[in-house]
């Protein structure tokens, strides 16, 4: 019931926030005109809600994953920067905080009896072969779409790269079983973190240099996170990282208005300008 119950919330959220904004700007909702809109634009508020109900685990509490799904569809209305101009010189925004992500972040802030999906939710019932095909498809699925339709593969590499490195370095500094540092990469959140959530690439560079250093800046949070005895750092540090990344987008572009000059007005046959 709970991955429904996070669909329903995201759809609607989306598309409320979709027809009120149209009416607002005197345009045609996204979503109209075929069903083929209404999926496309739906698409990513599926995604989001799927991860969602994934991710949180809030047992009978429905109330907290509808939330959630509705703050993370509603955070890209609310938190945008310009990117760019458009038609008729108006500004074109884009949201810079991950949707699922902050959803999750706000979610697990508010609600102390919300927690995230132990690894063996989804697998609890399985053995053998199983254990290791499922992960495999997701890896899989998730490499092809970063390369066919993202390109955030160096971001997954330096992700992974750097969350590793972190861990070693924690191990030896605590003296730590090293083995203990790198068993959240095992778990299924940090397989749809890596594949599906880290790589949005609405709110993630598109350079590979900032892919590389968007990820290293989550997994030194993350490291904090965890030298602070902070739990689901793993979010925390994604939400501040897309956060200070869009306050560098809106530094960098500010809203410019678009020039203007005050209307002459022209005197009429037979009459004099007043002096």
């Amino acid at each position: 019931m709970t991955p429904f119950v996070s669909l329903a919330a995201a759809y609607g959220t989306e598309l409320i926030g979709e027809t009120i904004e149209a009416s607002v700007g005197g345009r045609r909702a996204r979503y109209a005109g075929s069903p083929v809109n209404l999926i496309k634009f739906l698409l990513p508020a599926h995604i989001s809600g799927l991860a969602i109900g994934m991710l949180l685990y809030a047992a009978e509490n429905v109330a907290a994953i509808a939330f959630a799904a509705a703050t993370a569809m509603a955070s890209k209305y609310v938190f945008r920067v310009v990117v760019g101009t458009g038609e008729g010189g108006r500004p074109t925004f884009r949201h810079f905080l991950n949707p699922s992500n902050f959803g999750i972040t706000v979610t697990l802030l508010l609600f102390s009896t919300v927690g995230i999906a132990p690894p063996y939710q989804f697998t609890e019932n399985t053995s053998g072969i199983i254990d290791w095909v499922l992960p495999l498809i997701i890896i899989c699925t998730g490499s092809y779409l970063n390369t066919k339709a993202t390109g955030r593969i160096p971001l997954i590499i330096a992700w992974v790269s750097a969350f590793a490195l972190q861990a070693i370095l924690r191990s030896t500094i605590h003296e730590s079983p090293l083995t203990a540092a790198l068993l959240p990469m095992t778990g299924f959140a940090f397989i749809l973190f890596t594949f599906y959530m880290i790589t949005d690439p609405a709110t993630s560079p598109s350079k590979t240099a900032s892919q590389v250093c968007f990820a290293i800046a989550v997994a030194a949070f993350y490291a904090l996170f965890m030298e602070l005895h902070i739990v689901f750092g793993l979010f925390y540090a994604l939400t501040l990282v897309t956060a200070a990344r869009g306050v560098c987008l809106f530094m960098s572009r500010p809203y410019q208005r678009p020039a203007w000059r005050p209307l002459s007005i022209r005197p009429t046959a037979g009459m004099t300008p007043a002096e």
